[in-house]
């Protein structure tokens, strides 16, 4: 089996693609999706947040939920607003977000070396958003959410996904939060064969974000191998949908921590204990740190800038030299006693697109009484991780632009 392949994708039909991109299925809740798609019958999520068509207490995990999802696909196909091309493609794929352009390759990509590690992860996943997604694919009979795939940079590589983006693209266009996607399709047999053997020479593959997807991938791919007694390794399901991108063009912006309260703390003591770890400056401006093991921080109407002694950072384990790690370890968890991010409500996490303005309001509101601004975990560190064996703390990342769903979905329905 190769690392990667060619499949024949399920897209809209010529000029109906702004109609069907729609933000991922995991980045609006009900409500914004309800709202997103009001007006719009042939946006996605229809298709990937289909409670939007029931009544609004229904739970997004009900079983009727599972089955409109597969009656809004399968209506959107008998329409002739999405159709499955004639043959196995590639498709290249550019995202363009202000002055950041970045361009992948849409492809499937091997279960089996995602189950051996080939394709390295670095989160750990939860089983009920697994189950999720494997209900979701089961009643599709298809993958609509395609796993964001680095690679490390080749120019050679580049160069090829540049030559499959020549000549005017089959879709371009500009999605309502202003996030631009064009997308060649790729039917010469020779440029396919020359990506496949490019990717096979690799060896290794990382997921940057679809933990959960790519693992539902490969638990649906155990559920159906188990059950054909005539397994080949030749079928869909034994490949799923990824956007892969070359690492050094990918943008991970910061993760923010918002904290409630000061763990019992008054400001002045809080700050004296800060100060045992970091180096400890006023700043006039909103901090937004410069590199590694600096980092803002917002108390009081005030801005600081803190910077973690040097003898602190453990330079040889690839997570615990994350500034994630850093600033839980000696900070987060010994002073504000938060020892579980993941479960304690005390602290939240703020996407670095919202902007230093979006963790003062959370402070100035009274909601939160101290923020953090962080430095973006660099790709670099992320494949360090992976290639540890190791897993990263949560919220480590937050990638842009986000890949749209609905451009292209991977059938596991034989032709």
């Amino acid at each position: 089996m190769s690392l990667i392949r060619a499949f024949a994708g399920l897209r809209p039909v010529d000029g109906r693609a702004g109609d069907v991109c729609a933000p991922p299925y995991d980045v609006l809740n009900s409500a914004e999706a309800r709202s997103r798609a009001e007006g719009r019958p042939y946006s996605f999520l229809h298709i990937s947040k289909p409670e939007i068509d029931l009544p609004e207490d229904t739970n997004p995990y009900a079983p009727e939920v599972y089955a409109k999802a597969a009656e809004n696909f399968q209506r959107m196909r008998q329409e002739g607003v999405l159709v499955q091309d004639e043959q196995p493609c590639y498709y290249i794929y550019r995202l363009h977000m202000d002055d950041h352009t970045q361009t992948g390759l849409v492809a499937v990509a091997s279960v089996e070396d995602y189950d051996s590690n080939r394709i390295r992860k670095h989160e750990f996943t939860r089983p009920d958003k697994e189950d999720d997604r494997v209900r979701q694919i089961d009643a599709l009979d298809a993958q609509t959410g395609p796993v964001l795939l680095a690679y490390r940079s080749e120019a050679e590589v580049d160069a090829l996904l540049e030559a499959g983006a020549s000549g005017a693209p089959d879709v371009d266009i500009v999605a309502d939060d202003g996030i631009g996607h064009k997308l060649w399709v790729v039917r010469d047999q020779k440029l396919i064969d020359d990506i496949t053997a490019r990717f096979d020479a690799m060896p290794n593959l990382y997921i940057a974000d679809g933990h959960h997807r790519s693992a539902s991938a490969s638990r649906v791919a155990a559920a159906r191998r188990e059950a054909n007694p005539n397994h080949t390794g030749e079928e869909p399901y034994n490949y799923f949908l990824s956007v892969i991108f070359p690492h050094e063009q990918m943008a991970i912006f910061d993760y923010n921590r918002v904290v409630k309260d000061l763990n019992g703390k008054s400001p002045e003591e809080f700050m004296d204990t800060v100060g045992k770890a970091f180096e400890v400056a006023p700043s006039e401006v909103p901090v937004k740190p410069a590199g590694p093991a600096e980092f803002g921080m917002y108390l009081g109407g005030k801005w600081y800038r803190l910077n973690i002694r040097e003898d602190l950072i453990p330079k040889d384990d690839p997570v615990k030299r994350l500034d994630v790690s850093l600033l839980a370890d000696n900070l987060l968890d010994p002073v504000l006693g938060i020892t579980d991010p993941r479960r304690d409500s005390r602290i939240d996490f703020v996407g670095g697109i919202r902007g230093l303005d979006g963790l003062q309001k959370r402070v100035d509101s009274g909601e939160m009484v101290v923020a953090f601004s962080m430095y973006p975990t660099p790709m670099s560190e992320l494949m360090a991780v992976a290639d540890a064996g190791e897993v990263m703390p949560p919220k480590s990342t937050w990638f842009e632009p986000k890949l749209a769903d609905g451009l292209v979905s991977h059938l596991l329905e034989s032709r």
